[in-house]
């Protein structure tokens, strides 16, 4: 099989081994045993964090690299905590959770068996059944399990909401713990934030989420949007009514909404106000890269509660 195939296919299978895993990315190479091939798939995707003996659910498609050969590049990858003793054990002792080794991990698989996953979270005092697990050990077994429980919940919310996993992955590396958190109060915060997304991805992942046409947060960051637009095409800022018109027509909502999120973006700092003649305008912010500056996400949460 060579090229690129038409059609996205779906496969699932056990990681055998984590070839390579770029941490800051997340781009990683996989050897996984797919069900219905023989020999062992070389997988290439994202992933926030990737261990062997994890069960993946993927969806992408076949091409034939010059170099290695037949691989699958999967455009979609979802990683489980494995259900089979074989599989818990290799997990366990890949290093993914702090504290557990492949020792202290066939202790634990031996003692626990298919249940060591729900013994560390909902009774982790029996942890230190095992022969060396002492309470400094099980504190940092429970608290690695529970870094690696809030990661699967951040993913599953962003593939929820139409985020794929390579733009996922961003998203989890800049805002961490606080993701779910802050993508629900303002998703506009991504076109800002993550290098590759902007305000239609925005705005898409937005409405997924439930978010209405003509919510202020919408109306505020189309703003600079229709000003970034604007740009593009070579100005440097709009005239007020000229921003006012753009922006309902890019954004489709009555022009009174835009008025208010104009005066909101003004007393922000987001967008500046002077005069080209004796035309009143409006432009970007001169200090800032993206939507807000080079204020950090949180900064600007204060100021939108204000």
């Amino acid at each position: 099989m060579s090229g690129t195939a038409a059609l996205s296919e779906a496969l699932a299978g056990l990681v055998e081994r984590v070839t390579f895993h770029n941490a800051e990315n997340g781009f990683c190479v996989l050897r996984v045993k797919v069900r219905g091939q023989r020999d062992l798939v070389t997988v290439v995707g994202h992933a926030a964090m990737i261990s062997a003996g994890e069960f993946v659910q993927m969806s992408g498609r076949w091409f034939n690299d010059h170099t290695h050969g037949l691989q699958f590049k999967a455009e979609f990858l979802k990683a489980s905590p494995p259900t089979t003793v074989e599989g818990i054990e290799r997990y366990l002792g890949s290093g993914m959770i702090r504290g557990i080794g492949p020792v202290y991990a066939k202790k634990l698989v031996k003692a626990f068996g298919e249940a060591v996953f729900d013994l560390i979270e909902q009774e982790p005092g029996r942890l230190r059944e095992v022969t060396g697990i002492g309470p400094k050990r099980a504190e940092r077994i429970v608290g690695g399990w529970a870094d690696q429980k809030v990661i699967r919940e951040i993913m599953l919310f962003l593939h929820c909401n139409g985020v794929g996993t390579s733009r996922a992955v961003r998203i989890f590396k800049t805002y961490g713990q606080d993701a779910v958190q802050l993508i629900s109060e303002n998703p506009y915060w991504l076109a800002k934030d993550i290098r590759g997304i902007g305000f239609k991805t925005a705005d898409q992942i937005a409405r997924k989420m439930g978010i209405a046409a003509d919510a202020m947060i919408r109306v505020r960051a189309g703003i600079s949007y229709a000003l970034g637009e604007a740009m593009d095409e070579g100005h440097c800022g709009l005239p007020v009514g000229e921003l006012l018109t753009s922006t309902a027509e890019l954004l489709e909502v009555a022009a009174p909404l835009i008025e208010t999120a104009l005066t909101l973006e003004l007393e922000a700092g987001d967008v500046i106000a002077d005069s080209v003649g004796e035309t009143g305008c409006i432009f970007l912010a001169v200090n800032r890269p993206g939507f807000y500056g080079d204020r950090t996400t949180r900064e600007v949460r204060r100021i939108y509660e204000q």
